[in-house]
Formats: C-alpha cells, sequence, structure tokens
C-alpha cells in the first residue's frame, strides 16, 4: 500500500464519525471488507466508560449520548498504539444491557489501515490530530430512529416505547448538539446510504494513498421532522 508518506509508523487511520443510525458502522465494516485482509476495525462503542460501580437502576438513568460517556484515554491510548506501530491491540469489550465493562478484552491486529467509527470522533482536537482521514455520515433524522429502533429492540433487549423515549429525551438533542457539528473537521462528508460504487472508490483510493488529495464533499441532506411512527416498520 502506498500511504505517500502520510501515515504513522505505515497506518492508515480513518475515522468515521456521525448520528446513531446514521450507518457509520456499515460503511467502516464495508470499506473494511473492500481493502480485504488490508484493514482493522475498532469501535468507539467499546470505549463506554464502566458503570459497575453504580447500582443498576442508576445506571439506566445515565445520558449516553454525550462526549463524556466515553473513556477517551483508552481510546487515545489504542490510537498511540497504532502509531507506535505495535502490532497487537487490547480493547476492552462493553455490555450494553448492563452498562459495564467486560472482564474479557478483544485483541486485534493492528493491519495497514485502521478504521474507527463513532459518534464524537472529531470531538476533541487530540484526536482529530490523529486520524489521516476524517469521514462524516449524513443522515436524516427518520432513518436514523428507525435503524435505530431495529438494533435496540432485536440486539438489545429494549422495549419499543424505551427506544422512542430516549430519542426524544436525548439522542436527537445530543445530536444535534455534539454529534452534527462535527461535520465542519470532516475531511469527507457522504450521505447515508452511500452506493456500493463510492465505497469501492474510497477502498481504492486508500490502496493508492491519494485519498486526502481528492477528498470530495458530498452534498448534505437538510434536518427532517422526525416521523416517530417509523418504528412500525419492524412490524412487517
Amino acid at each position: 500500500m502506498n500511504t505517500n508518506g502520510t501515515t504513522h509508523n505505515g497506518v492508515f487511520i480513518i475515522a468515521i464519525a456521525g448520528g446513531s443510525g446514521s450507518g457509520k458502522t456499515w460503511l467502516a465494516n464495508s470499506l473494511r471488507q473492500s481493502l480485504g485482509g488490508e484493514a482493522t476495525h475498532l469501535a468507539l462503542d467499546d470505549f463506554y466508560l464502566d458503570r459497575s460501580d453504580l447500582p443498576e437502576n442508576e445506571r439506566g438513568i445515565i445520558n449516553f449520548d454525550t462526549p463524556s460517556a466515553i473513556d477517551w484515554r483508552a481510546l487515545k491510548n489504542a490510537l498511540a498504539q497504532c502509531k507506535r506501530g505495535e502490532s497487537l491491540l487490547h480493547v476492552p469489550r462493553y455490555d450494553f444491557a448492563t452498562h459495564t465493562r467486560m472482564d474479557e478484552v478483544s485483541v486485534l491486529p493492528v493491519k495497514p489501515v485502521v478504521i474507527v467509527d463513532g459518534l464524537w470522533l472529531f470531538h476533541r482536537m487530540a484526536l482529530r490530530a490523529m486520524f489521516d482521514l476524517k469521514i462524516f455520515v449524513e443522515c436524516p433524522n427518520d432513518l436514523r430512529f428507525c435503524r435505530r429502533m431495529e438494533r435496540d429492540v432485536l440486539e438489545r433487549g429494549r422495549t419499543a416505547d424505551s427506544v422512542t423515549e430516549q430519542f426524544k429525551a436525548t439522542v436527537l438533542p445530543m445530536h444535534e448538539k455534539h454529534v452534527q457539528p462535527q461535520a465542519k473537521w470532516a475531511d469527507t462528508v457522504i450521505c447515508s446510504p452511500p452506493a456500493e460504487t463510492d465505497v469501492l472508490h474510497l477502498a481504492e483510493k486508500v490502496k493508492a494513498g491519494s485519498v486526502k488529495a481528492s477528498a470530495k464533499k458530498f452534498s448534505m441532506w437538510s434536518s427532517e421532522p422526525l416521523n416517530l411512527k417509523c418504528y412500525e416498520c419492524l412490524a412487517d
């Protein structure tokens, strides 16, 4: 892989930020698959702070939609390992059902490309400086809500009512306050869902090491009124 001197010890670090349900993880996985065995994927979700010190009834009322919910020191240490050229990363694992960190960790190989996805990756200046490419995924509120509903109900054991209440109370306002403003720091803004050809094109640019020079600003959607009935699609 030709990196044209823009990487740290041969590692090209890509950050993908965007709102909850915007398709960040889908894009990260699609890009990783397009790069074959050349990429490692890190998720900011694994770096939520451990809340095992709190009673269970107090954990559920925490606002998990602010940057303060993240263990930023642990993430920065993991990225620093990549920059130092270490071969393996020891990444924490988070249990969303209990809001606690699991005892076991994930051991990931550091590949020539490291892809990180998460809500607030551009929030801190020190972290922004560690990324070689910053991508922001733009997505309409209705689509984000429907995707989050499906994920939380089917994968995290949540009820539809609790997901709806949380989306209205914290997810949406915190998105406007903390997530959306990060678009101004992105090298590339991509509308979700991107075409498969766009992902392949981006992968080829990464392989060639020329993605920074040709980073393209895609047009962004404007915010639309939230339709909280879209979760009815789950009954289909």
